[in-house]
């Protein structure tokens, strides 16, 4: 049933090219409902194997070159896939006031959902890297089209470092693909097929740098990490929601899945490296967002940050580093959709989102509920204990001191440096002002996307309309739920985690 979650979001996107804007939210919010909806039916009924990849469907694609269109699943694909309807279906509700070209919009926004459901379910290698390479376009265009703030230049950036990235999947796809055919093992592009196949040492010494760096560039890894914050200053809400909540995992779901699995021994040669550049990535991106004036900067820093941890979970090589790095990937998912959401929650009301302007606006007591909802995102990407930012960096953490107690001791300083910009941002954004409601309104003057504009500390905005409440509450209540319960996801996770040939024995 699962592979709906591809069909019905595939055909939702057909339909809004041929329905009339009016209706185009509405389809694209039965689309994603229905997606998580299956999603949530999949997760939690006892038909998929959760220790092996279940196949869901198989039939011949193309033949000749032993390619099929195969779709299957484990605990970790159920995860990512539950992750994925729930950001996506939050996109939606972020997006409910997009008139201009709303079909359009809603179409590619369709596309990158769908095309991430297919590369967390694809158990063919060729196939995975086709729905890998089909969220690219669709990115491009909604940040070029509906995006902000240096639009065309985040959007170009972006794609051409995917495509690099694609570029380095793609080389150690056909290596890995013409060893296995000149082996004949049968099927030379089964996941499965391939992950019980022992590839050359001198293959997996290259290969697995090749492939694994080509996918971690989605995932965001120092120093490739660069497009990411450009990009999420660029995109509209729903773009950035996107981005942080799924795409920068399909780049760390398909490294566990492909890199590390088929090349276990190049793997164990690299983790040292992986483990290493993770730690930089947490320090550096924590400290370079705590110097931003744009809130959005500072959550795409952020962003870059906590996948910082799950790259230092897969590097520890052990069954609770790896699937603290799962639990991260969704975590980091729904905490990194509702921040970006807040954000454009505000910026769509005070048309900008320069922290000193912000600050000048009062903007806890004019937006009480973005205030609320901003303190909550706060503290789960602060990691405090009760939120799923909590349960997943204190497993990667704990998994780390097994096999890099030193890097844990400098992740320390990166953790410090994140609650230090988070409650910068939380501060500067709502609780900065000195001027009251009933005191009389102060004019706050600040340059937005080339212009100047003015906005009264005492102004009152737009009310935040039920869609956004829902979408917020939604997220909210996922990372509390999964914070209270972690039990919830490592059940399904770790079975399929120690059955990966990689780990450290």
């Amino acid at each position: 049933m699962i592979a709906w979650t591809i069909y019905i979001t595939f055909i939702g996107a057909v339909v809004l090219l041929f329905v009339p804007c009016t209706f185009a939210r509405w389809i694209a919010l039965i689309t994603t409902a229905v997606g998580l909806v299956v999603s949530l039916a999949t997760f939690f009924c006892d038909q998929i194997d959760l220790a092996h990849f279940t196949t869901i469907v198989r039939v011949p694609w193309v033949p000749m070159l032993g390619m099929n269109y195969h779709l299957a699943a484990d605990g970790v694909s159920l995860t990512l896939v539950l992750v994925t309807g729930i950001t996506a279906l939050s996109a939606v509700l972020f997006s409910w006031d997009v008139e201009h070209r709303s079909n359009e919009f809603f179409f590619w926004l369709l596309l990158v959902v769908g095309g991430s459901y297919g590369v967390f379910l694809s158990a063919d290698l060729f196939l995975l890297f086709v729905f890998y390479e089909l969220v690219i376009v669709p990115k491009y265009f909604l940040i070029a089209t509906w995006g902000s703030t240096n639009k065309e230049y985040g959007a170009m950036k972006l794609t051409l470092y995917s495509f690099l990235g694609g570029t380095l999947v793609f080389i150690g796809i056909i290596a890995a693909y013409a060893t296995s055919a000149k082996a004949n093992i049968g099927s030379a592009l089964d996941l499965q097929a391939l992950a019980q196949f022992q590839f050359p040492m001198q293959l997996q010494s290259w290969g697995f740098p090749v492939l694994f760096l080509g996918f971690a560039v989605l995932a965001g890894i120092w120093p490739l990490h660069t497009w990411a914050p450009t990009g999420h200053v660029a995109a509209p809400t729903a773009g950035s929601m996107l981005l942080a909540g799924i795409v920068m995992k399909l780049g760390s779901y398909a490294g566990l899945r492909v890199a590390m699995n088929l090349f276990p021994q190049g793997f164990q040669m690299w983790r040292n490296w992986i483990a290493a550049l993770a730690v930089v990535g947490i320090v550096y991106a924590a400290a370079v967002a705590l110097r931003q004036r744009d809130l959005k900067f500072v959550i795409g820093y952020s962003s870059v940050s906590h996948m910082g941890f799950v790259l230092l979970g897969l590097g520890t090589a052990n069954a609770l580093g790896v699937s603290g790095a799962v639990l991260q990937m969704f975590s980091h998912g729904v905490i990194g959709a509702l921040l970006f959401a807040i954000a454009g929650m505000v910026y769509r009301r005070t048309h900008t989102r320069d922290l000193d302007a912000l600050a000048t606006m009062g903007l806890s007591r004019t937006m009480p509920f973005a205030a609320f909802a901003f303190v909550i995102a706060s503290a789960a990407s602060m990691g405090i204990p009760g939120f799923s930012g909590f349960a997943a960096e204190i497993t990667i953490l704990i998994a780390a001191w097994k096999a890099y107690p030193i890097a844990v001791w400098i992740t320390g300083v990166g953790m410090v440096l994140v609650a230090a910009f988070t409650l910068r941002a939380l501060k500067r954004s709502f609780f900065d002002s000195g001027v009251a409601l009933t005191g009389g309104a102060t004019s706050a003057s600040f340059v937005d996307s080339g212009g100047t504009s003015s906005v009264s500390s005492g102004e009152r905005f737009e009310p935040i309309t039920l869609a956004e409440k829902f979408g917020a509450c939604l997220l909210m209540f996922t990372t509390l739920a999964v914070g209270l319960y972690p039990k919830l996801l490592l059940d399904r996770i770790v079975p399929a985690v120690e059955a990966m040939r990689f780990l450290t024995k």
